[in-house]
């Protein structure tokens, strides 16, 4: 075979291989119209079967093959908790597993049983009537990665400008199609006891991050108290004590004695009291005595006998 038909040859299956990923890709949803809306539920109650994990979304791939592997024909299914833009992948958490039953249907016993022996749990959602949801192509394994790659997006988008409360994000595999559903309503009914349990233990850190940091600021808080106490005490006293001072110099006979330098010579609080103490009771008993003299009887008007 000459150079010419080796590299015609080639070519000629490089091309065909550039044609069939295309083809691949194109089957698997590239440029598949990704539709958002808001309505009810494809799904009724469910009943299902899970792992709750903590880690990259990303493996979760290995919970969906385990799940799959133990019922194959069931439905697979994901629920998402946390925003992987907001919260590191290491902490991001998730549940994997397969639906067990839909609507009045009871899973069978041995179902449970088998599901149960290989460690997942058993949960239920109720049917919510306001969800946020759209649907994509599952035609290879492409789709999967094709439809998180193109639908979070627009959905992120669609919740923020229309500023729904929506939460947690669910991925339903059913048939050939994955159902993207995020609900309005009932929120806390989709989160399994574990997220529950992880929750809780967040919020008693906060609140006890938050009473440590209140202890640190009420000590401060005390401590201005205190200093602002002992402050005005002062401001108090040396505001009682001005005007008794002015009173002694007015009232004193030129020896330079008052109270003035009963404070400077290290006088307290107690002597002070003394001194005004002193300095008032004559002139109560003068006014007693007067009240006196006035009781005796009652002053002669003329015209009385």
């Amino acid at each position: 075979m000459s150079e010419f038909n080796l590299l015609a040859l080639i070519s000629f299956l490089f091309l065909f291989l550039l044609l069939t990923v295309l083809g691949v890709v194109l089957y698997s949803g590239l440029f598949t119209e990704v539709i958002i809306q808001t309505g009810s539920s494809p799904i009724k109650n469910i009943t299902i079967a899970y792992k709750f994990k903590q880690g990259s979304y990303k493996e979760s791939g290995a919970v969906f093959t385990e799940s799959c592997s133990i019922g194959p024909k069931l439905s697979s299914i994901g629920v998402y908790y946390d925003d992987p833009k907001q919260v590191p992948a290491e902490k991001c958490r998730y549940i994997a597993g397969s639906v067990l039953s839909e609507g009045e249907e009871k899973p069978s016993a041995e179902l449970l049983k088998l599901y149960e022996k290989y460690g997942f749990k058993i949960f239920s959602f109720p049917a919510v009537t306001h969800v946020v949801m759209t649907t994509f192509p599952h035609n290879t394994f492409l789709s999967i990665f094709l439809a998180n790659w193109r639908v979070y997006p627009q959905m992120g988008s669609y919740i923020k400008e229309r500023k729904l409360c929506a939460h947690p994000f669910l991925e339903l595999y059913r048939g050939d199609l994955i159902y993207y559903i995020c609900p309005l309503a009932r929120q806390g009914d989709f989160y399994v006891p574990e997220m529950r349990e992880t929750e809780r233990r967040q919020k008693e850190k906060e609140e006890d991050s938050e009473d440590r940091q209140t202890d640190n600021t009420g000590a401060d808080s005390v401590s201005d108290i205190t200093e602002s106490r002992e402050t005005s005490m002062a401001t108090s006293v040396a505001t009682s004590v001005a005007p008794q001072e002015q009173e002694d110099d007015n009232r004193s006979d030129g020896s330079g004695k008052g109270s003035s330098n009963s404070v400077g010579s290290g006088s307290s609080f107690e002597d002070l009291d003394l001194e005004v103490i002193e300095e008032v009771e004559p002139a109560v008993v003068n006014k007693g005595q007067d009240v006196t003299s006035e009781e005796q009887g009652p002053i002669p008007v003329e015209g009385e006998e």
